[in-house]
């Protein structure tokens, strides 16, 4: 049975990209959840993962790190992966490939955690600007092939690519068009994305680093977390 190594759900976006897929696509994984922290400060993730980073796929004799990789570790064996047909999978490469590596303002001004519901101290032009090409991408997706996913009729790689994006418009409520807001409420509205939140919500972790970041950025409206802190 593959393992798959991920993080604190409240907190960790990049673990959300590959069990969102695997299980959205029924993809048997056995789920290891190593916590944020540890009697030193550090993480315990250089025990399983070459980086010291998570996610983290060991399957059989095979380690594959790196979420990107993971994807496409999987795609090899499960063609479902990415869209069906050349023009969608090729758009879906490059929207989930700009995912992989940009839309930094966005990950340092909205950190991720599922939890909270918070007022931005501020709003400046480049995080507008990096959430217009988020609402862009989206409609541009569910434009061209015709939704309600953004390769089309079935869940794939670029939608978990997203999900995490789907928590910050969560969290965050940035202005959106209709058509992506839509979008964002479809994938927190999967089964398995809900499975997720709930688990996040109820943790008992809190990881001193990032209750920082988010204090940081703006005001906290509500902490709907119910696990002790």
């Amino acid at each position: 049975m593959r393992r798959l190594y991920i993080a604190n759900k409240n907190y960790s976006s990049w673990s959300l990209r590959p069990w969102i897929l695997m299980k959205e696509l029924g993809i048997a994984f056995e789920e290891r959840l190593v916590p944020f922290g540890s009697a030193d400060g550090a993480p315990a993730f250089s025990t399983f993962s070459p980086t010291g980073r998570v996610p983290c796929l060991i399957d059989e004799d095979l380690t594959v790190w790196d979420s990107m990789a993971i994807t496409e570790y999987l795609a090899e064996e499960h063609p479902r992966v990415w869209p069906a047909g050349k023009p969608g999978r090729a758009w879906a490469r490059c929207a989930a490939a700009e995912m992989h590596s940009g839309f930094q303002i966005i990950r340092n001004a909205c950190p991720m955690n599922c939890g909270l519901r918070v007022k931005l101290f501020n709003w400046p032009g480049e995080l507008l600007a990096e959430w217009k090409r988020v609402d862009a991408l989206w409609c541009e997706g569910l434009r061209r092939f015709g939704g309600p996913f953004l390769g089309g009729a079935a869940f794939s790689a670029v939608d978990a690519y997203f999900a995490p994006v789907a928590f910050r418009v969560q969290s965050y409520t940035p202005a959106l068009s209709a058509g992506a807001q839509a979008y964002a409420e479809r994938l927190l509205a999967l089964k398995y994305m809900r499975e997720w939140y709930a688990s996040a919500l109820t943790e008992k972790w809190r990881d001193a680093a990032h209750e920082a970041e988010i204090r940081a950025v703006g005001a906290w409206l509500q902490d709907l977390r119910t696990g002790g802190g």
